[in-house]
């Protein structure tokens, strides 16, 4: 990869993920039937800075947990899928929740396909939404987030590489060019 420019430093992410929050409050009309996945990998402490965002802001603990949509994807084999696959971590019974998929990136919309699918095989929440740090376009599927932290429109062959503290040390976002 060829680095092209900074996005994001972690004051620029903070600030996003605080405004991603208070809109999640005011669409939902407070906390109440919250429940907040974050999509594996960066969209778990993704999700893990919105509910403390929540916690700050409301006071209201939010259950979080994860989705590994490894089984869900539509282009890996049966076996492939079987040797990979992960649980899913539902810490509630999400029927008749609000849940709330939380992302890093969205480009083609398939990973979150694959995230409704699962959050579907675990019960029927009363509503599905979407909050990703940056959308980059070049959608394939007729997916649009709820919440986003910036666009960020994108030629095919760049990428953008989000960096959370837990996974690689340091928050920022990058723009990258393929090589």
């Amino acid at each position: 990869m060829i680095f092209k420019a900074t996005l994001m430093d972690e004051s620029a992410m903070m600030r996003s993920l605080a405004r991603i929050t208070h809109e999640i409050i005011e669409r939902n009309q407070g906390c109440d039937a919250l429940c907040l996945c974050g999509i594996r990998r960066r969209g778990i402490p993704l999700a893990n800075i919105l509910a403390a965002n929540i916690k700050k802001f409301e006071g209201a603990d939010i259950p979080v947990g994860y989705i590994d949509i490894t089984r869900y994807r539509d282009d890996l084999t049966e076996l492939q899928t079987a040797q990979t696959a992960a649980d899913n971590l539902f810490p509630v019974d999400i029927t008749d929740k609000n849940v709330i998929l939380v992302d890093d990136v969205i480009y083609t919309g398939r990973t979150v396909r694959a995230a409704i699918e699962a959050v579907f095989s675990a019960g029927r929440p009363k509503s599905i939404q979407l909050a990703v740090l940056i959308d980059r376009g070049h959608r394939e599927l007729p997916i649009k987030p709820d919440f986003i932290g910036k666009n960020v429109p994108t030629a095919h062959d760049e990428i953008i590489q989000v960096m959370v503290q837990e996974i690689d040390g340091a928050y920022q976002v990058c723009l990258a060019k393929a090589q």
